[in-house]
């Protein structure tokens, strides 16, 4: 066990040291040399753990999916309490907020992802079975928590479930396009995203923030 966990920690020593390179000079940066240098291991141990340069790719980005898929745990779990669980609104708004590059962490993941979209841009072929996995699960999670909100009366029946949780991620990914290119900052975006979010769901009686404390 202490060998598997052994190996474990190596792989994701060296896949993180490939998500820094991309958040701070993309991917077009990240050989497997300047890998194993940011990781602090020699090249041969890199190529040992990743024979390939998709399989690293591959597992950099299941490990960002990871990152992103606790961060909206979080936001999910502070949108409720302990004696009464989030609402379908409340699920929405916490997992649109949080992808939005408001912080730190979301700063970063936003950088990555961005880094991975200009890799499949330049390079078709590159990740193109995996790199809308993660967008399509979002979406279809999100599709059922609008049809959740549809049932308890706080959508309109007439709407398309599936359209509109496609405008509001595609919404939001622009938003976080405009935030990383200084056109407005994270409350701005926030707000835009309030916005439509009050326009479909109507202005809540109590406004209670989308960050966990």
């Amino acid at each position: 066990m202490a060998g598997r966990a052994d190996h474990e920690e190596r792989r994701r020593q060296i896949a993180e040291a490939l998500l820094r390179i991309a958040d701070a000079e993309g991917l077009q940066a990240a050989s497997m040399r300047a890998v194993a240098a940011e990781a602090g291991v020699s090249l041969r141990l890199v190529q040992y753990y990743f024979a390939t340069k998709e399989g690293l790719l591959l597992d950099a980005l299941a490990r960002l999916g990871a990152q992103l898929q606790a961060r909206m745990d979080r936001w999910i779990g502070a949108a409720g309490s302990a004696s009464s669980p989030p609402s379908p609104r409340g699920i929405v708004t916490a997992i649109l907020s949080c992808i939005l590059p408001t912080d730190p962490e979301s700063r970063r993941i936003t950088r990555t992802y961005a880094a991975y979209y200009t890799l499949v841009l330049n390079s078709p072929t590159a990740l193109e079975s995996h790199g809308t996995l993660q967008p399509d699960r979002l979406e279809g999670f999100l599709t059922k928590q609008l049809r959740a909100a549809q049932r308890s009366g706080e959508i309109d029946l007439a709407k398309d479930a599936g359209m509109t949780a496609a405008g509001l991620l595609s919404m939001v990914n622009g938003l976080g396009s405009s935030v990383l290119a200084g056109q407005r900052d994270g409350a701005a975006a926030l707000a835009v995203l309030t916005h439509h979010l009050d326009e479909l769901f109507g202005t809540p009686a109590g406004r209670r923030s989308p960050h966990p404390a």
